[in-house]
């Protein structure tokens, strides 16, 4: 069974395909924004409470070698909870994260302006396709090669195994996925020329099942730094946002096509 890390001796092993596209050295920032999500779960209050607000920070470079995770709670309240997590290699903190647990309950009364979402899902299919994308009115595809131009983009994920052994849970597969953001937003004519520098998820809810989408909502970019937001939904609505600070990186600039040939290329997880 593929995995994006496999457990040895309490830490966490990187597999072929937790490489980042954008070094094959590092980790991917989807599978470390989910293996973050892990390690906070574990701090998990239970009961009714969700996860509504996950921000992860990737500072440093998740090197292709044993990850140690370190976890603690720094807010025990009766409608919140605060965790806070660590990755760690050779002795520095690579990434950190924050995840705040709120206590859910009754929706507030009234009607409130909602938006008029139009929200894409490819066919269901008897074949696993770990991804999928669409870009403007084109039809779901793994070609993307057809990506390369200014259209909005859509992904749709249905994630392989996070750690060797174990089913993803709901929060997990939207962690993953929002670290994605980056992709749908600043794919343009000439590929992904910006870089995360963090990610937050908020949700409003978790996904109902295994699949999870990200459309495009917004770009706002000005001396090389750009702002990405988009829209995590399910076959059943949204879910919530996500959004990325992130930065030039013109020099190194990631082949969408390239990146989703080796994603193609794993296992049915099954």
């Amino acid at each position: 069974m593929v995995a994006f890390f496999d457990m040895v001796g309490g830490r966490y092993a990187p597999t072929e395909i937790a490489a980042s596209p954008w070094a094959p050295n590092q980790v991917s920032g989807t599978a470390v924004s989910g293996l973050l999500a892990r390690e906070a779960e574990t701090h998990s209050p239970g009961g009714a409470f969700l996860p509504g607000r996950f921000t992860v920070d990737l500072f440093r470079p998740v090197l292709a070698e044993p990850i140690e995770l370190r976890s603690e709670v720094v807010r025990d309240g009766r409608r919140v909870r605060v965790v806070d997590v660590s990755a760690v290699q050779q002795d520095q903190v690579r990434v950190r994260a924050t995840l705040m647990y709120l206590a859910a309950g009754e929706p507030a009364p009234g009607e409130v302006w909602q938006p008029v979402r139009q929200l894409p899902v490819p066919e269901p299919s008897a074949e696993w396709h770990p991804l999928r994308f669409k870009s403007g009115a084109l039809d779901w595809t793994g070609d993307f090669l057809t990506g390369q131009n200014s259209e909005r983009k859509c992904m749709w994920h249905d994630m392989a195994p996070l750690v060797e052994g174990e089913p993803n849970s709901p929060f997990q597969l939207a962690a993953y996925v929002a670290d994605t953001t980056n992709m749908v937003c600043n794919w343009g004519t000439a590929g992904i020329g910006y870089i995360n520098c963090d990610v937050t998820l908020a949700l409003s809810r978790l996904p109902a099942g295994p699949e999870v989408g990200l459309q495009a909502q917004d770009q706002v970019t000005g001396d090389g730094v750009a702002i990405a937001t988009a829209t995590l939904y399910d076959r059943t609505g949204p879910l919530g946002v996500s959004v990325a600070t992130t930065i030039s990186n013109v020099r190194r600039a990631v082949d969408p096509a390239a990146f989703a040939a080796e994603a193609f290329s794993a296992p049915h997880p099954q």
